[in-house]
C-alpha cells in the first residue's frame, strides 16, 4: 500500500479490454495515483451489468496499490430534461453508476448537473423550467441519496458545466441552489472541472482567482464537500462558456491557477484527475507538470 498523498494525480482511462485488464493495467504504465472511468457507453442509456473477475481485479488491484478511483456517468445524463423518457433515465443510470460505483470499489461518480429548455425565450417561461427542473432534480436525486449508507458509501460528485445553453448548474454560485435542492445531503459532493467554471467566468487567469474560486466553494457547501477536481485548462477565454480542454500550461488558465489549487487547505486529499487532450498517452507531459506543481507546495 502506497502512503496517502496530498493529492493523488491521475487521468481519465479507457476501460479497454476490462477495468483491472484495461484501466487498471493502464494507471500502472502511467504511474497514476488515482483514475477516471466509464462504466459503460458514455453516450448511451444502457445498464452494463459489469464481469465480477475485472471488477473484483480492479477493486483489489486499485486497493492494493493505493489508487483512487472515480467513475464519470454518461454524457446524456440531464436531470432537468423535460422529456420524461430522458429524466426517468437519467435517474436509473445515476442509481445504477452509484451501484457500480460500489462494487469496484470507486469513491465516487461525477454527474452532469444538466439543463432546462427556455420556452421560446420568454422570461417568465424560463423561470418556471428553471424551478419544475429543480424540482425534478430534487425528486429523482434525493431518493437515490439516500440509499448511499455507511462512510464507505460512494460520493454523487456534482459537476458544474461551462455554461452553454441553460444550465442548472454553470460555475460556483449555482451550487448553491443545486445543493439547496439536495437539502444538503452529507453525500452530495463537488467535482470542480477547472475548464468548466473558467468558461463560466470565475477568475482563474488572476493571481488569487484559483483561491478564491475555493474559498467560495467552501462557504457554499461546506468543508469536505470537494472530492475531486478535473484539472484542465481551457483554449477559450475566461466566460466564454466553451468547454474545450487544453494541455496544462497551455492554455489561457495557466500554470498558477493549479497552483493555487494545489496549496488551498481545502484541496488537502482531493484527487485531482486529468481529461486533456492526449493525458492517457504513454510520456504526454501533462501527469509530469501536475506533478511538479505539486511538488512545489510548501508542506506544512
Amino acid at each position: 500500500m502506497t502512503p496517502e498523498l496530498r493529492n493523488p494525480i491521475g487521468t481519465h482511462l479507457q476501460v479497454g479490454k476490462g477495468l483491472a485488464s484495461g484501466a487498471l493495467a493502464s494507471a500502472r504504465e502511467l504511474g497514476c495515483e488515482t483514475l477516471q472511468v466509464f462504466v459503460g457507453n458514455p453516450r448511451g442509456w444502457a445498464l452494463s451489468a459489469g464481469n465480477p473477475t475485472e471488477d473484483g481485479g480492479f477493486r483489489e488491484g486499485c486497493a492494493a496499490a493505493g489508487i483512487r478511483s472515480f467513475i464519470h456517468a454518461p454524457y446524456l445524463v440531464n436531470l432537468g430534461s423535460p422529456t420524461p423518457a430522458t429524466y426517468e433515465r437519467s435517474v436509473a443510470v445515476v442509481a445504477h453508476n452509484l451501484l457500480r460505483a460500489g462494487q469496484i470499489g470507486a469513491e465516487g461518480v461525477v454527474v452532469h448537473t444538466g439543463s432546462f429548455v427556455d420556452p421560446a425565450g420568454d422570461p417568465a417561461g424560463a423561470a418556471a423550467r428553471y424551478a419544475a427542473a429543480m424540482r425534478q432534480v430534487r425528486e429523482g436525486l434525493l431518493p437515490v441519496l439516500e440509499t448511499l449508507d455507511g462512510d464507505d458509501a460512494p460520493w454523487l460528485l456534482l459537476e458544474p458545466t461551462a455554461g452553454q445553453g441553460r444550465s442548472l448548474c454553470a460555475g460556483v454560485e449555482d451550487l448553491q441552489p443545486y445543493l439547496a435542492a439536495l437539502d444538503f445531503h452529507p453525500r452530495a459532493g463537488i467535482c470542480l472541472d477547472t475548464c468548466h467554471v473558467f468558461a463560466a467566468g470565475a477568475p482563474l487567469d488572476e493571481p488569487g482567482g484559483a483561491s478564491a474560486t475555493l474559498d467560495r466553494i467552501v462557504e457554499i457547501g461546506g468543508p469536505g464537500r470537494l472530492r475531486l477536481v478535473h484539472a484542465n485548462d481551457s483554449m477559450d477565454v475566461r466566460g466564454a462558456f466553451k468547454d474545450r480542454h487544453q494541455k496544462i500550461g497551455e492554455g489561457h488558465i495557466g500554470l498558477g491557477a493549479f497552483r493555487e489549487l494545489f496549496a488551498h487547505p481545502a484541496t488537502a486529499g482531493v484527487p485531482f484527475v486529468l481529461e486533456t487532450p492526449g493525458s492517457r498517452t504513454p510520456g504526454d507531459p501533462d501527469l509530469a507538470v501536475l506533478r511538479e506543481l505539486r511538488e512545489a507546495v510548501p508542506v506544512g
